[in-house]
């Protein structure tokens, strides 16, 4: 697979169900990946990318925005609240907003730089508790704490069960995002973001089928 192969993926998914193709952002996940695998899609024009770890993102991107220009790179791996003030420098976007602490510090910084990346709260769909995430029974009541503190929550994001139909959990997401006049969906995979695209999905994060398998030796 390439970059190529998964953007007429994504134009055809995005015909398929009547959406506009520009409606779909396509998050490249460049975690873990050599940095010449990375460099190659930035050299395709690609410029949105996903990360899950604060320090390895810290040591890459920097230099790869000095040397490409604007490249947005948002974080979609778990955030722990004493990174927070790097991820709100380094990340455009923060997908996994999943706990009232994580929320409260994350306010606390936007108020004191007067600015913040845009937020989506990490949905756990399935109730899994090895998984992080808001219940979806606590999701209503934990956008309305996030839009106290002035958090500028543009969406929803889940991570349905390993080996389970996606479609029902991207379905649950698009209507609570729905019943909180959210506009952001992050959801689909490599595997699975032609469903989520049929359900409404307005960022998919594909790594693997983009750069090739991840080596975590």
């Amino acid at each position: 697979m390439s970059l190529a192969a998964i953007q007429s993926r994504l134009t055809a998914a995005c015909a398929a169900h009547g959406r506009a193709p520009g409606s779909v952002q396509l998050i490249a996940v460049s975690k873990v990946q050599p940095l010449d695998r990375v460099v190659a899609v930035l050299d395709q024009g690609h410029r949105l990318f996903g990360e899950n770890y604060v320090q390895e993102s810290q040591a890459k991107w920097p230099d790869l925005r000095a040397r490409f220009g604007p490249v947005q790179v948002h974080m979609i791996g778990p955030l722990q609240t004493n990174k927070a003030k790097v991820a709100v420098e380094l990340f455009d976007a923060i997908h996994t907003v999943d706990r009232p602490s994580l929320a409260e510090k994350l306010a606390k910084l936007a108020q004191a730089r007067g600015a913040s990346p845009q937020l989506f709260i990490q949905v756990n769909t399935g109730a899994e508790p090895q998984k992080a995430g808001i219940l979806p029974d606590d999701t209503d009541a934990f956008l309305t704490q996030c839009r106290a503190m002035d958090l500028p929550v543009q969406g929803l994001m889940c991570i349905p069960p390993e080996g389970a139909d996606p479609a029902p959990h991207f379905a649950m997401l698009a209507q609570m995002a729905a019943r909180n006049g959210l506009s952001g969906l992050s959801m689909g995979m490599s595997s699975d973001f032609e469903v989520a695209i049929a359900h409404g999905a307005t960022h998919i994060r594909v790594g693997s089928a983009i750069f090739g398998a991840r080596d975590y030796g």
